[in-house]
């Protein structure tokens, strides 16, 4: 497949010899959505041009074991009081117009996205905690007045309302803006591409707004970790879909595509060495009522835990969609715990004890229950409707339970759970920034199943506040492990994508992980700075 590669060599006169210049590789790979507004991912992440994050540097960033790395920032200390972080930017960091990049264009791109409509605003304050961050956002208050400060050049201080412990993943978001052009330009400095400046790996080329088709090229200002390997890189959208994406692998026009659930044995059969598997961080799980009969009772819920055969579900009805989920947390997710996973085994004998001890021996006497999920396109809308059919059977087979199904508007789903207008839910959730605390959140003080358990709330208050990484990570297993003695879930499947790539491609963003993974669409940062040629 040497043609997915596009290398271009050039000959130049040196001392009078003709003498090959050194082979220039353009890498063309799937892009997202085909429309795009901003070069700038702290103008809109929804509506976002392809490839912003690759211009841009942020001050820390994950690699693809998901281990925190250090960017632009190359140092961080917390203060005693928990509130106050303070990021130390690198020596001789620049845009790619050879102005140098500082602490003031990390704060500007914040203070300006609080007053300017930011659609991802809630991340700051959900995530981040930035003291007077809603105030300022609701117009209440000057963006002078966020906890938000460049110290000097190279120093940055945040201050939250409450400890974040996670800050250092919280920033792994954060890309500067260069004030000097926002100066001139306004936001059209990331509309037109002789305006857009860039401090990360790659510099803008090209912009085909009519399909948001962008291609970039090394930046050779760039100075952090992750320099660019390739010379330059197009991420085209229109070959995003893999109905799409896969004749034009096979043609040789991009690197990679990613596979759909019928492309994926025909490609498993004729190219498995090429076949990428990853983990979506994402999961998901059955909720209930706690406060609702049936499922007031915890040996009802305790039943509903050992009546899924999560193995068989994913190799037959959801083979290569989804992977079994014992976890609230998916796999290479910080905190993951092999120990909670190993308790999520198919036990039909121990789901009919618990069944019986409630008060329901072979279900009888039980009521006819409906289970609520909501319509989704992409992976959960392959994965949902199937997975609620054999959990009817399942459920019907096992515990003697008459399960009825219920798809619903995905507004009209969320108004349902939030509003306690049924007593179970299959429930799918994907992470909104690398750290336990998002995943344990939604569950912490009411969330958003009106969960009110003391012991959980109290473990997950702890963990959230500790600054120690491993005191804070057994906090959080006591805490799921509360989730799963009091029946608070039933962990189902966490999804998976599958892709298939260029064999003259090598390098860690396309090889996979300690797990088995490899983070294609999640990690960009990485993925693009970590591929080579064979």
């Amino acid at each position: 497949m040497n043609a997915l590669l596009k290398v271009a060599g050039a000959l130049v006169a040196v001392v009078g010899l003709a003498t090959p210049a050194l082979a220039q590789t353009k890498l063309t790979v799937p892009g997202g959505s085909t429309t795009g507004t901003y070069m700038d991912y702290m103008k809109t992440v929804y509506a976002r041009a392809s490839g912003s994050e690759l211009l841009q540097v942020p001050l820390t960033s994950f690699d693809n074991e998901y281990q925190l790395t250090a960017l632009a920032a190359e140092s961080w200390e917390q203060s005693e009081d928990g509130l106050t972080w303070t990021f130390h930017l690198r020596d001789g960091l620049k845009w790619s117009d050879g102005e140098p990049l500082t602490a003031e264009d990390y704060v500007f791109a914040l203070q300006h996205a609080a007053t300017s409509g930011y659609d991802f605003a809630w991340y700051w304050d959900f995530a981040g905690g930035i003291q007077n961050w809603k105030e300022v956002t609701e117009g209440k208050a000057d963006a002078s007045t966020l906890g938000l400060k460049a110290v000097d050049d190279q120093t940055i201080q945040i201050t939250s309302t409450a400890p974040k412990p996670y800050m250092p993943s919280v920033v792994s978001l954060w890309y500067p803006v260069p004030k000097h052009q926002f100066d001139k330009f306004g936001d059209d400095w990331s509309t037109n591409v002789e305006n857009v400046v860039s401090s990360g790996p790659f510099m803008l080329k090209d912009w085909e707004k009519s399909n948001n088709t962008v291609t970039m090229v090394k930046n050779p200002s760039y100075t952090a970790p992750w320099p660019a390997e390739v010379d330059e890189l197009t991420m085209d959208p229109t070959i995003g879909a893999p109905e799409v994406g896969m004749p034009a692998f096979l043609a040789g026009d991009t690197a990679f595509t990613y596979l759909n659930a019928g492309q994926i044995p025909v490609m498993k059969a004729q190219m498995p060495d090429a076949i990428r598997s990853n983990a979506v961080l994402a999961t998901s799980y059955i909720s209930f009522d706690l406060e609702a009969a049936p499922f007031d009772n915890v040996d009802v819920r305790r039943a509903f835990y050992y009546a899924v055969n999560r193995e068989e579900l994913t190799s037959t009805v959801l083979k290569d969609i989804a992977i079994p989920a014992g976890s609230i947390l998916p796999p290479s997710y910080p905190g993951y715990n092999p120990a909670i996973v190993a308790q999520a085994v198919f036990d039909p004998a121990k789901a009919k004890e618990f069944m019986a001890a409630a008060g329901y021996p072979n279900g009888e006497g039980f009521p006819t229950i409906e289970i609520w999920y909501r319509e989704e396109g992409g992976y959960n809308g392959a994965i949902l409707p199937p997975m609620a059919q054999y959990l009817q059977a399942q459920f019907k087979d096992i515990l003697g339970v008459t399960m009825n199904i219920k798809q619903m508007p995905g507004k009209d789903w969320m108004e349902g759970m939030l509003a306690r207008k049924n007593n179970i839910y299959i429930a799918p959730y994907e992470y909104d920034y690398l750290d336990p605390s998002n995943f344990f959140g939604i569950f912490y003080n009411g969330g958003r199943h009106s969960y009110h358990v003391p012991e959980y709330d109290a473990a997950v208050a702890a963990a959230d506040s500790n600054p120690n990484w491993e005191e804070r990570v057994k906090l959080y297993q006591e805490a799921e492990q509360i989730m799963i003695d009091q029946g608070l879930i039933v962990p189902l499947v966490h999804p998976v994508i599958m892709a298939v790539v260029s064999e003259s491609l090598s390098g860690a963003g396309v090889s996979p992980n300690s797990q088995g993974f490899t983070p294609l669409d999640r990690i960009g940062n990485f993925l693009y700075s970590h591929i080579s040629v064979k």
